[in-house]
């Protein structure tokens, strides 16, 4: 948890920047409160495709050869070689991952990647790879796309930082499980894309400043009106603190309020 007191870098995860950006109040409670939103299940299938993607990339890494998906593509590039390479895409409890300390907020800001690619200019080429089963082909509209945006820029970033040239086109590696096959027969059958993304990562000092702001202050702040934690959070309040008020209790117990 952040102690306002303590002048020891304070570890900011690319994820915790992405939870500020959706709910400031949700970023207080887990980081200066120590309340973390409930976990959701890990999406076992996700990963595994995940594991099978970089060992893939990373035959063509150790061959110094392009992959055939940036032939497909026309994009000239191989998988980077480095020797932090593994260190990048390990989280191993924020010690892994790549980190810039960012002496205005005293952050140490970090994320875990899963691929990085070089062009001829020795550009790097930030990559992530995405998992999803659905009809309609892969896009990065919406609210999820802004979301995937926003983590490529914060890569970008974070590369840039440490004294990198990044092309400001990133890569999405998109693999999308087929359901218009006959039957499944033990195996599931995959199209993959990849998607282009222009980063811009101006707006990244101005949110660190905002989120060291949010951390120093006493009080929490407002949350987003459209935030489903928040909301579930004020209704269970208002029913508990209703019933507790109409309610009895042989022993003199009573409802603990959510905070």
């Amino acid at each position: 948890m952040f102690d306002p007191k303590s002048t020891a870098p304070f570890r900011v995860s690319r994820t915790k920047i992405d939870l500020f950006l959706k709910c400031q109040r949700c970023f207080y409670l887990d980081q200066r409160l120590g309340i973390k939103r409930p976990d959701t299940y890990p999406l076992t299938l996700n990963l595994a495709v995940d594991a099978l993607l970089k060992k893939e990339f990373d035959l063509h890494r150790a061959k110094r050869v392009a992959h055939p998906l940036m032939k497909q593509y026309g994009l000239d590039a191989v998988p980077f070689q480095h020797e932090k390479m593994a260190s990048w895409r390990e989280l191993d409890f924020g010690r892994g991952g790549i980190h810039y300390l960012h002496l205005e907020t005293g952050f140490d800001v970090y994320g875990v990647v899963d691929d990085v690619w070089v062009n001829p200019q020795q550009e790097l080429i930030i990559v992530d790879y995405k998992a999803t089963a659905k009809a309609s082909a892969p896009t990065l509209e919406g609210n999820l796309g802004a979301q995937y945006k926003r983590q490529m820029e914060v890569y970008q970033w974070l590369f840039s930082k440490n004294n990198f040239q990044v092309l400001p086109i990133g890569y999405f590696v998109y693999v999308n499980g087929r359901k218009d096959v006959a039957a499944f027969d033990g195996k599931l059958e995959f199209t993959v894309s990849l998607l282009p993304c222009a980063g811009d990562s101006r707006w990244i000092p101005n949110t660190l400043d905002g989120m060291k702001r949010a951390l120093l202050s006493p009080t929490p702040p407002p949350s987003s009106p459209d935030c489903d934690f928040c909301l579930y959070r004020q209704s269970a309040n208002e029913a508990l603190g209703h019933q507790s008020k109409n309610a009895s209790y042989p022993h003199g117990g009573q409802f603990a309020l959510f905070s």
